[in-house]
């Protein structure tokens, strides 16, 4: 029996935008095909565009990626026709339609093959003047280009990635170029757009070693801009996400760096990189277990001092554990999603257990109705059932609240099993909680 206690009268600051991901939805196909109207009813605050051009529906290989845009580096930058953005602007606006900002990467999609795109820029002060002509072209109109206002633009993307054999799918320089180009990058475009949050550069965890500290140095020493620091991790137990934000902040301290916004911007379930723990994370990101975990690190990442969560990935592929990568039909962490964005309507979190052993929890308030989200979540396949009770106090209850439950579970998609009604400002909720349950309870006053 585990009690778990939620007092909805202590606000504990604003829900914080741990359902954001990465990428938009599809408009409308070919084939007729799309998951644009699933994918707008998530109301994902924002979208970072990396890879985006693995997926034919976004553009394919001529979106996003600084190369694929501007593809002759010999070409005049100031342009226009020296940049293709014509499949780019279509994947932005289908993202800024959905109701989603749009959080810019610029750089490379990986390259797990063939090198291409990963390699240091020639003339890094040119590739920093392409940069500033794409932010023209969508906040302020250059080349037939739009106003959107986008206001994160992050330099790279996991300069530090190792594979097993010691290659590197994502820079193919030095250390020392990757430090040099963020640098001429980062302090071009913010006098260019002294407004706009520049940051990066997505490392792949904010480890102690040699690299990333070098990196911090140097963004403390040559004082580059850094609005935002973002990073990766990828991990089996929704905890680790508080490892990962006190292992960046205390790296951060070492050089007395301002806190920046911490932005772990790739993360899902992954029990191991090769052969059968690869091939069994991809089958747990798609299925129950998965959506359970995705609930455990929204609870966890709300409870630290992470400020944004962008999930990988909402692009329709093999870490998608939103929609079905051939049919788009909706999968169990969609619905995951679907019970978070209860929270971020009522907007204010309140005091809660974020994780009792193998349960997590966040709830919110309006000032009036409140909700409690919470998951079992273990990284094993089978466990008993377990009995949880939800001690909810602080309720304004003059006429009374209905509690409605909503069930994400092997038979049920969120769906309403359970309603009932109480009198006072304190009552408790008993569950049997089987393991990857997930509740959204719903507390309305009457």
């Amino acid at each position: 029996m585990k009690n778990i206690n939620v007092d909805l009268s202590v606000k504990t600051g604003k829900i914080k935008p741990m359902n954001a991901v990465n990428n938009g939805p599809l408009g409308n196909s070919e084939r007729g095909t799309t998951n644009f109207p699933d994918y707008a009813a998530l109301e994902i605050p924002y979208a970072r565009n990396h890879d985006a051009s693995f997926y034919s529906g976004y553009g394919g290989e001529h979106t996003v990626d600084v190369h694929r845009i501007f593809k002759n580096f010999d070409a005049d930058e100031n342009d226009p026709a020296s940049y293709i953005f014509e499949p780019t602007d279509m994947c932005v606006k289908n993202t800024l339609d959905a109701g989603t900002k749009v959080f810019y990467r610029l750089g490379a999609s990986i390259e797990h093959g063939y090198k291409y795109g990963t390699y240091p820029p020639r003339d890094f002060a040119k590739w920093a003047r392409i940069c500033e002509h794409i932010i023209r072209h969508y906040n302020e109109g250059w080349a037939n280009g739009f106003h959107y206002g986008i206001e994160y633009w992050e330099i790279w993307n996991e300069p530090d990635c190792r594979n097993n054999d010691g290659s590197n799918p994502c820079w193919q320089g030095t250390d020392e170029q990757f430090i040099d180009l963020y640098e001429v990058a980062s302090k071009h475009l913010k006098k260019c757009f002294p407004r706009l949050k520049i940051g990066g550069p997505a490392f792949t965890a904010p480890k102690h070693a040699p690299f990333q500290l070098a990196f911090l140095k140097a963004v403390k020493e040559r004082e580059m801009p850094f609005d935002f620091y973002s990073f990766h991790r990828y991990m089996k137990r929704p905890e680790q996400v508080f490892e990962a934000v006190e292992l960046a902040k205390s790296s951060l301290n070492m050089f007395g760096i301002k806190k920046p916004e911490l932005i772990l911007n790739e993360w899902n379930y992954i029990k191991g990189w090769m052969t059968d723990e690869w091939r069994y994370s991809l089958r747990m990101e798609k299925s129950l277990k998965g959506a359970s975990f995705i609930a455990g690190v929204m609870c966890t990442g709300q409870a630290s001092d992470v400020d944004m969560l962008m999930y990988y990935d909402a692009r329709p592929c093999g870490m998608c554990g939103l929609f079905d990568t051939d049919s788009l039909d909706r999968l169990k962490g969609y619905y995951t999603f679907l019970q978070f964005r209860e929270l971020a309507r009522l907007g204010n979190c309140v005091k809660t257990d974020a994780q009792n052993g193998d349960i997590y929890t966040c709830a919110a308030t309006n000032g009036n109705d409140g909700a409690v989200f919470l998951t079992r979540y273990d990284d094993v396949d089978e466990a008993d059932d377990e009995e949880v009770t939800i001690n909810i106090d602080g309720v304004c209850a003059e006429n009374g609240v209905n509690v409605e439950h909503y069930l994400l579970d092997g038979e049920h998609d969120s769906e309403l099993v359970r309603e009932e009604r109480f009198y006072s400002q304190s009552f408790s909720l008993r569950l049997n909680m089987k393991m990857f349950d997930t509740y959204l309870l719903k507390i309305k006053m009457i």
